[in-house]
């Protein structure tokens, strides 16, 4: 039969005290929060039997704090992933007992973005959104802002100069990195197309802006075509690829600048072999997974979500507690890469 482990047990696994181990668990004294943190994971990495006790002496004396959250395309994979890494972000938070709230906007309308952020006005502490760029939004996040609650663009930048912070990738560098792929996987001159999600996305314009700059910059053999709006659906994006590939044989790569990849995966599938026409999209899904796998897709670029949302959560906690900024930032993360051979 196993022996029961004690205090002393605890206090060796986390490089303490028995004291300051006894000091966590009857709160005799205070403990700095790290302190009281690594007792607790020690104390739960060996089975100690009141680990669940010491959790609770820890969340009982930190301050609670919401924060709301507004995605779109609830039934999307990156969208569902994006929500539990949220969620796992929350829950690990240092220095607060955190709860999140998250909704979802039903499109791409401003108004209804607008809508979902007023609506959690007293409700939270902060709010994180991926809403469009547009003066409805705006005076939504000014209004917030006057209220004390400080908001955060998420992988689409809006409201420059009242949010608090973006926190995402750095969007015209992310163009760029498409184009040089599709440059170095493509060996014969041609045409280039690329699809945006629509008007209102500032990140999908710099993505664009960086794509064309690179190709003015270093490849001017080839011809970029008027860009497309595909509303970030897969339906439309399948049938305008489609189209592309029949009104242009000579078209030598795509790249989907925000969502909708599925319709253009597809389309290829149908229409041509793997690796003919080098297809750069965003975000590692299931299905894009699949595509690059099978070398219909030669990259993705990805948001490395967890990073993200930890360091969302922590700028979040920060504002909160010490107050708006009267200098809005940009948190730029370094994308996550992906090739065939990589995954």
């Amino acid at each position: 039969m196993a022996r029961r482990k004690t205090i002393t047990d605890v206090a060796r696994a986390a490089g303490v005290s028995a004291a300051t181990v006894d000091r966590v668990l009857n709160g005799r004294e205070k403990v700095s929060e790290a302190t009281a943190r690594q007792v607790f994971e020690a104390a739960q990495r060996i089975g100690y039997h009141a680990a669940g006790l010491i959790g609770q002496r820890i969340q009982t004396e930190l301050p609670r704090m919401r924060f709301g959250f507004v995605l779109h395309k609830e039934k999307q994979a990156f969208y569902q992933n994006f929500a539990a890494e949220i969620g796992r972000a929350v829950a690990n938070a240092t220095g607060v007992r955190a709860e999140a709230v998250i909704e979802y906007s039903p499109s791409q309308s401003p108004s209804d973005f607008a809508r979902l952020m007023a609506g959690m006005k007293g409700r939270v502490d902060a709010i994180g959104a991926s809403a469009v760029t547009h003066h409805e939004v705006a005076e939504v996040v000014q209004d917030l802002r006057d209220a004390g609650i400080p908001c955060f663009s998420l992988l689409n930048d809006y409201a420059q100069g009242i949010r608090e912070n973006y926190v995402g990738m750095n969007n015209l560098k992310v163009g760029r990195i498409a184009a040089s792929m599709i440059v170095t996987a493509t060996h014969k001159p041609g045409k280039m197309a690329v699809f945006v999600g629509g008007y209102r996305w500032h990140g999908h314009e710099l993505r664009e802006t960086g794509f064309r700059s690179y190709i003015r910059e270093y490849a001017p053999q080839f011809t970029i075509l008027d860009t497309l709006v595909n509303l970030e659906t897969r339906q439309l994006t399948y049938e305008a690829t489609l189209d592309l590939l029949a009104r242009h044989p000579d078209l030598r790569g795509i790249y989907c600048a925000g969502g909708g990849m599925e319709g253009a995966i597809a389309a290829l599938r149908e229409a041509r072999a793997p690796g003919e026409v080098a297809l750069v999209i965003n975000e590692l899904t299931p299905e894009s997974r699949s595509a690059l796998q099978d070398r219909y897709v030669v990259m993705v670029i990805a948001t490395p979500l967890a990073t993200l949302c930890r360091d969302l959560v922590a700028l979040m906690v920060a504002s909160v507690a010490h107050g708006p900024s009267d200098i809005t930032g940009q948190h730029f993360l370094q994308p996550d890469l992906y090739i065939g051979e990589s995954i």
